[in-house]
Formats: C-alpha cells, sequence, structure tokens
C-alpha cells in the first residue's frame, strides 16, 4: 500500500481532498485528474486524516490510514443541538464518590475516546500516568499538604497560606482535600519540548471527562495536586511520569456518590464584538 491510495472507480476528481488538506500537499494530475501527492512532499503530510474524512465518495485512504479503520458518521448517532448543551450543561466537578475503583478496561476505553481530541499539527504526543486506589492517592495527597505546610510557614499572611490553612486542618482531621474520596487518578503529559502541549493536554482531559460522563463516571481537576506538583519535583518523581515529559494536570475519576438533579446557572459571558 502506498502514501496515498485513491479507488479510481469510486474518485470523481472533483478536488474536494485537495481543497480540504490543511498543508496543501494534495493535487489533481494535470489539474483535473486523480488526487495525488508529490514524493518530495509526503514528509509535510500531518495524517490527519481530513481527505478521508471529506470525501464523499470512499475513494481516498492512506497507508498509515487506510479507510477500512476510518467508518462513516452515523447522523442517528449524533446530538441535536439541544441534547448537546442539556449534556453539556450536566457535567459536575464530582469530589464524593463511592467506594469503588473504576476498573483498567474502564478507563483504557475512556482514553481511546480521548485520544480522537485534537493535537498541535496532529503531533498526538500525549501520555496517560494511571494511579488507582485511595493508599496510593493518599500517599500523594499527604505530600502535596507537606508542600502547603511549608508555604505557610514561609509566608503566613501571603492570600496562598489562607487558602491552604483549611485544607491541611482538614487533612489533619482525616479529610483529604486534596484529591477527595477518588480511587483514581489520571495524568496527561506532553513531551517537555513540546510547545503546544498544556493545551494539547488539556484538551484531551477535557474529551476523557465528557466521555466519562457519558459512562455514568464523575471527574474533576485535581488543581492543588497540580500546584504542589509543579511546586515539588519528588512529587513529580513519585508519580512515575514518562521519560521526558511534563505534567499539564492531573485529574480525579470514580464513581459518583451523590446524584444531581438540577442545571445550575453561571454568569452570562462577556462578549467583546469587533
Amino acid at each position: 500500500m502506498g502514501f496515498m491510495n485513491v479507488d479510481e472507480a469510486r474518485c470523481k476528481r472533483d478536488g474536494i481532498c485537495a481543497e480540504e488538506c490543511p498543508r496543501r500537499v494534495i493535487e489533481l494530475e494535470g489539474g483535473d485528474g486523480f488526487p495525488t501527492v508529490a514524493s518530495e512532499n509526503e514528509g509535510y503530510c500531518m495524517v490527519c486524516g481530513h481527505c478521508v474524512a471529506v470525501c464523499p465518495h470512499g475513494a481516498m485512504s492512506l497507508g498509515k490510514m487506510p479507510i477500512e479503520v476510518c467508518p462513516e458518521i452515523e447522523k442517528d448517532l449524533l446530538p441535536s443541538s439541544a441534547q448537546t448543551g442539556h449534556f453539556l450543561r450536566s457535567r459536575r466537578s464530582v469530589r464524593v464518590y463511592k467506594d469503588k475503583e473504576v476498573d483498567r478496561r474502564t478507563i483504557q476505553a475512556l482514553i481511546e475516546t480521548a485520544r480522537y481530541a485534537p493535537t498541535a499539527s496532529n503531533s498526538q504526543t500525549l501520555h496517560w500516568t494511571v494511579i488507582t486506589g485511595r493508599e496510593n492517592l493518599s500517599a500523594l495527597s499527604g505530600m502535596a499538604v507537606d508542600w502547603m505546610r511549608g508555604v505557610i510557614a514561609a509566608r503566613p499572611e501571603s492570600p496562598m497560606a489562607a487558602y491552604f490553612t483549611p485544607v491541611v486542618t482538614g487533612w489533619d482531621g482525616g479529610y483529604d482535600g486534596i484529591l477527595r474520596t477518588a480511587p483514581n487518578l489520571v495524568i496527561a503529559s506532553a513531551p517537555k519540548e513540546a510547545s503546544n502541549g498544556l493545551v494539547d493536554c488539556a484538551i484531551a482531559l477535557t474529551y476523557f471527562e465528557l466521555a466519562a460522563l457519558a459512562m455514568g463516571l464523575g471527574t474533576c481537576w485535581a488543581g492543588l495536586l497540580q500546584a504542589a506538583m509543579l511546586n515539588t519535583p519528588a512529587l513529580v518523581q513519585k508519580i512515575g511520569l514518562p521519560a521526558g515529559h511534563t505534567a499539564h494536570y492531573p485529574m480525579m475519576i470514580g464513581y459518583p456518590k451523590l446524584k444531581y438533579y438540577r442545571l445550575p446557572e453561571r454568569n452570562q459571558p462577556s462578549i467583546h464584538w469587533k
């Protein structure tokens, strides 16, 4: 199978794939022939699959992305505008979980969905680190609390100290205000040299948490742990990220202990039309 393969019996030579190509590497032979990519331009292709997706005739296929692994869009499975809005508004940051771990197969399925999130230049360089078990999560929270104690001692009058004090007090009283009662933690990371790694991780985690919602699971962005990770190398080392990676955000996940019945309101958006 070549770099790009065109089913000439299906292709209408309409140039849709060439027009859609983000890198403009697809050309029509002779201006109106079949799509082709010059060998010297193959390295510019992002293998994003737009050419495969946009062809209404099912004529396009890539060597690294055969059409057999690209199913057709099923319109009956797409949510309406009202359904989409209702679904997105129903997402909550879950901080109270059942004492039940999410099994590996389920988390794997969520990550499989999150891998379809867009990444800069279709780099797809994200890695996922999954930590399970309250004992393991509590150990991470404990290291975060130790960092908070240091901040409170060094800068007792600072806003951070005021914010951290009740968290530390709660910890001393037996409550984990860092990772709550979550039984699982998922951390998305990207190579340190990835200039868009932070954005790529954020988008992928958003896909992850919305997919989790559809499966009856709850998530919460672990901001306090993230802050501790940025200031505690030993904590990052304990988590054990892939070599050369920077953690851009951890996310709690588990089965919600409580059920929600309403869609809370938010502030009206501030829009500046130009």
